[in-house]
Parts: C-alpha cells; structure tokens; sequence
C-alpha cells in the first residue's frame, strides 16, 4: 500500500505538469491567433518554472537506486574538543532541520544527548519524505568549522570536526532479519526532555544488536512500547547501512581502491573566519554565503555531489 501510495503520488505529478503544459500550449495559440504579446512574459515564466519541475524530477529518477526513495535517519556526532565541537553539531542539526523545513520534509528529533556546556554531543534525526536518503546520503561524513570561537574570552580562531551518518529507513521485510536472540535489549531512566513522566520511569531503550555490536537508543517518546519501537527501526537502519558500506567496499576492492570512511575524510569545510566559505572537498563546489548553506540550502552542494557520483557511475 506504501508503494502504491509513493507511485500514485509520482503519476499525480507528471499529470500536473501535463495540465500545466496543455494550459500554456493553449495561452500561446491564443496569443499567436489574437497578436497578443502582452502574455509572453506569463508563458515565458510558465516554462520556466515547467523546466525547473522537470529538472527535479529527471534529477530524482537518478537517485531512485536501492533505498533512494526512503526516509532516512541522520546522525550527528560531535568530534572532539569539548564545547566547541558540540556547538558546532547543533548547528548541523538546526541546518539540516532547516534544509528539511525548506523541503516539505518531515523532520523530527528521535534522540539527543545533551552537551555539558552547550550544543549536542550527538544527535538522531529521523526525516520523512520522498527521495529523503537519495539526497541526504550526500551529506554523510566529516564536516569541519572554522570561527572565532564565543566561548573562548579571547576569541581565538577554533577547529571544530562533527561526523555525520545517514542511514535508509527501511521496512522490516527487508532482506536483514533480526533474530531476537542477537538481540540485547536494557531499559534506563530518560536524560532526554520530557517532564517528570519520562524521568521518573525507566522508558529509555537501548537495543544492541550482538554479532556486529551496533547500538540503536531512543528516549524521546513518552512509553517504554514507543521508544522500543523506534529503537529497533534505527537498528534495522544502521544495519541496512552497514550492509550498504561493505557492499560498497567491496566494490572499490574490486575496483583496485578503496578509501576508508572515517573521520579522515574530511568531506566539507565552513570558514567562518577570517573570509567567509563553505567548500565541498569532493566536487570543488564552493560559495562565499555560509550563512545561507547553515540555514539550510543545501541543494546545491547535494546536487553537485550526486552528478558527480552519477558521472563516476
């Protein structure tokens, strides 16, 4: 039913779009008839914008591989040096959260754990909507910040590393199953927000899945049922992921190369100070506006990033 909600709701877009041009092959045949060039800028803009549409749409047909239409989980972790770092993984949240809104995404904070001065140590997102993980799949790894640091009294430049992660939201009929007795599940009281009901009670769930060590927590709803449920989607996520990367792996094996991922792969850098830039390291794509990427336009730097993956494929 998911699937057939996803493809009626692809069919409904092309048949806007085919409405849209019968409208304006319709405007254009009257203008021509009657002489009118007072509606070629409405046509005009009418194309425009119909072009803009199609681009998107082809756009999103490259990225429609396995998981590409799912939602997806991120995960931001702050690297190390203390308060500046977990500063800085907040405001990958807010940019992200951000790049969702603009989006018509969905966005919400599955688990948090809390800073000791300020910002997130790290942080699960969970984002729903079409082709979430085809584009959000350009965003994973090593994020690095240059500033004038605000919690330092002589306002020294700073370094600042977070990692994130991105990971495919997937059905529980994939082919991954979890056998429950590889399954370690504990229960713990809450840290995260939520008043006294989540605090006083142990409504926290930690799912551990044994052979491969991966951990799913969730503390953010309000039952013990809820947080277990969504603990176990996030596992089911980073297993599906982890399968993802050793594929890939594999892959550039088999190839002759193969780039480890890990926090030395520094995949973009925002300088805050003392010019103002944010450059991809992968594709050389660059502006000098950090302001508007930390506020959440991010397509730019996603679409340069998937072409160019596209190109290599």
């Amino acid at each position: 039913m998911r699937r057939l909600g996803e493809l009626n709701s692809e069919v409904d877009r092309w048949r806007r779009i085919e409405g849209r041009v019968s409208e304006l092959l319709e405007l254009a045949e009257l203008a021509i008839s009657e002489e009118e060039s007072s509606m070629e800028a409405e046509i005009a803009a009418g194309a425009e914008e119909l072009e803009s549409q199609f681009d998107e749409m082809e756009f999103e047909l490259l990225l429609a591989g396995e998981y590409g239409r799912s939602n997806a989980f991120i995960a931001v972790h702050a690297g190390a040096g203390g308060t500046e770092a977990q500063d800085w993984a907040e405001m990958l949240l807010r940019m992200y959260l951000r790049w969702a809104e603009r989006r018509g995404y969905q966005a919400t904070v599955v688990d948090t754990s809390p800073g000791e001065e300020a910002g997130v140590k790290s942080v699960l997102i969970e984002v729903s909507g079409p082709y979430a993980y085809g584009y959000l799949k350009a965003e994973r790894g090593v994020h690095r910040l240059v500033r004038l640091s605000p919690f330092d009294a002589s306002h020294s430049r700073h370094t600042s590393f977070a990692l994130v992660e991105v990971m495919p939201e997937v059905d529980r009929d994939v082919e991954i199953k979890l056998d429950p007795d590889e399954l370690r599940v504990d229960f713990f009281r809450s840290s995260a927000p939520g008043g006294q009901h989540v605090q006083k009670t142990s409504s926290a769930v930690r799912v551990t899945h044994i052979p491969t060590g991966t951990v799913a927590i969730c503390q953010n709803e309000r039952s013990q049922h809820q947080n277990k449920e969504m603990a176990m989607k996030v596992l089911l996520a980073r297993l599906v992921e982890l399968h993802l990367e050793k594929q890939a792996e594999e892959q550039a094996r088999l190839k002759g190369q193969h780039v480890a991922a890990g926090w030395g792969n520094q995949i973009r850098s925002y300088v805050l100070h003392p010019y103002k830039m944010v450059k991809d390291h992968r594709t050389g794509y660059e502006t000098s506006n950090p302001d508007a990427v930390l506020d959440g336009e991010l397509d730019d730097f996603i679409h340069e990033y998937l072409k160019l993956v596209i190109r290599k494929v």
